[in-house]
């Protein structure tokens, strides 16, 4: 893919728009169709399409693994530690309503939060899967 120059600086930029539509679905998923789950995926075709463009390697070195790892752990204690702020303000596990002032925005705040985390596990999930099967069969130099 080295000397595919039209397809290298198309996709750098469609990059970007494709990162700002993954947070448009992951803020809009309260409101309509999206949310985390669509989101992450989203996310991670970003990282993935550079990855196929510019080689595992590069890629790894824009994601590393320690980031990849921290950014899995942090959504899915997000997720978990949203349920428990509910159980320690009296509610039940994941019960947004006690999370604000009033249950209308209770819920909104932790459907929110709550899509947040589900959308960082996801594309950190896809990444840490494709880095996986990418670097199948390659020793150390990416050979």
């Amino acid at each position: 893919m080295k000397h595919k120059a039209v397809l290298r600086v198309s996709s750098k930029l469609l990059m970007p728009p494709i990162m700002l539509f993954a947070l448009y679905v992951q803020f809009h998923g309260d409101f309509g169709p999206g949310g985390g789950f669509q989101a992450g995926v989203i996310f991670a075709s970003a990282f993935i399409l550079y990855a196929l463009l510019f080689g595992v390697n590069q890629a790894r070195r824009v994601a590393p693994a320690g980031v990849i790892r921290t950014t899995l752990a942090l959504g899915v204690l997000l997720y978990a530690g949203t349920g428990v702020v509910g159980l320690l303000l009296g509610g039940n596990y994941l019960n947004y309503s006690v999370l604000a002032h009033d249950q209308v925005h209770g819920q909104h705040l932790g459907i929110l939060i709550i899509e947040f985390g589900v959308g960082m596990t996801v594309a950190s999930a896809m990444i840490t899967i494709f880095f996986i099967f990418a670097g199948r069969g390659r020793d150390e130099r990416g050979e």
